[in-house]
């Protein structure tokens, strides 16, 4: 990481040379808050207010997805720490036990994992929606945009940092106008001079990547097919970009001594399985749309619980109110039906006790005359 003040330029994209500082103010002499964590924070909030907008249309209140997000948002910054902390030991390491458990959890030094955030982000969604009784996928669905948004702003945080550029990049590449000059403040910059050098901003590509990334989802999110649709969306377009992002970075994280790149790897997992579930959901969607008599045995068993047509739950559920409202409209004639013979019976009833008084009062007169 390239600390305190450096010296940025984009002169492709017409920004001259300008100072850098990673902190945005002080409390007294030794306390200082850094623009990463502002920015961070500001994502979380936008991927938070995010999710109570996108809550509405999957039915989760407001008061659930408070508690949805709390459970996510710890569990996604110690799933986000651990996994750094894991894949470079050594830098946390100090012959102490604890040296060592201070080291890792020292958040302001720095160290986050985006893939470590999104896992402790799974299960805290799992937990929480577990305990809730509420659908697990749907909320993966209304939660995955947001997390576009939080990434799209967070790497800014590192832009703040001056950290996850990529290599020096040359006038031959077609993404040259974009380069980044830097100039570190330390006595020796990541590239062995204090001269400015042109980079790859590798943070700007993936912040980019995730905007586009959005605006689609985002764009397409009330014409989903099926339940889970937008999270498999999310994680293989944001795998299939980070995959060629990452190769590009010069902070990368390693496989062992094996030179893979662990970022790599991940995204071309998520790239690989997500999109092929998005594949099959929108060909399964498809199938049964409306009609669960389409579906072979086999078909149910191949389907996995995510796959859930919205579209045919709705006519389900609309077959069922229909056969409702025909129950209803039965009893009620039933009930009709009763009131009108009960009125019928009291009408003649009341003809005859009419019928006897007419008769009583004739008797009456009669005997009157007589």
């Amino acid at each position: 990481m390239l600390l305190a003040k450096n010296l940025i330029s984009f002169p492709g994209l017409g920004i001259g040379e300008f100072s850098l500082d990673n902190v945005a103010f002080t409390f007294g002499e030794s306390f200082s808050v850094y623009w990463y964590g502002i920015i961070i924070t500001c994502g979380i909030i936008f991927a938070y207010l995010y999710a109570v907008y996108r809550g509405k249309y999957e039915s989760v209140c407001f008061d659930d997805t408070i508690d949805i997000v709390i459970w996510t948002v710890i569990l996604g910054v110690i799933g986000a720490r651990l996994y750094y902390v894991l894949t470079s030991l050594d830098k946390y390491i100090d012959g102490t036990f604890l040296g060592t458990l201070k080291n890792m959890l020292n958040l302001r030094g720095g160290g986050l994992a985006i893939y470590g955030g999104i896992i402790g982000g799974i299960l805290g969604i799992v937990i929480s929606t577990r305990f809730k009784k509420i659908n697990t996928i749907k909320v993966f669905d209304m939660a995955a945009p947001g997390v576009m948004i939080g990434q799209l702003l967070g790497r800014w945080g590192n832009f703040f940092n001056g950290e996850a550029f990529g290599g020096i990049v040359s006038e031959k590449n077609p993404l040259y106008f974009m380069r980044m000059g830097i100039i570190s403040r330390n006595s020796i910059s990541d590239f062995g001079t204090t001269e400015m050098v042109y980079v790859h901003p590798t943070f700007l590509y993936e912040s980019l990547w995730n905007l586009t990334g959005f605006i689609i989802i985002n764009a397409l999110y009330k014409k989903k097919k099926f339940n889970g649709q937008i999270a498999c969306m999310y994680l293989s377009w944001y795998g299939f970009g980070r995959m060629f992002i990452e190769g590009l970075r010069t902070d990368s994280l390693y496989l062992g001594n094996t030179g893979i790149r662990i970022s790599q790897l991940v995204g071309l997992i998520c790239f690989v399985v997500f999109g092929a579930l998005l594949v099959v959901g929108l060909i399964y969607s498809k199938k049964f749309d409306g009609d669960e008599s389409k579906l072979t045995a086999f078909d149910k068993i191949l389907v996995p619980s995510l796959i859930q047509n919205p579209v045919f739950f709705a006519k389900k559920a609309a077959v069922a109110e229909g056969a409702e409202q025909t129950v209803e409209t039965v009893e009620v004639e039933a009930e009709d039906a009763v009131i009108e013979q009960t009125e019928d019976e009291a009408e003649i009833e009341s003809d005859g006790e009419n019928s006897n008084i007419e008769d009583s009062e004739k008797e009456i007169e009669n005997g009157e005359d007589n």
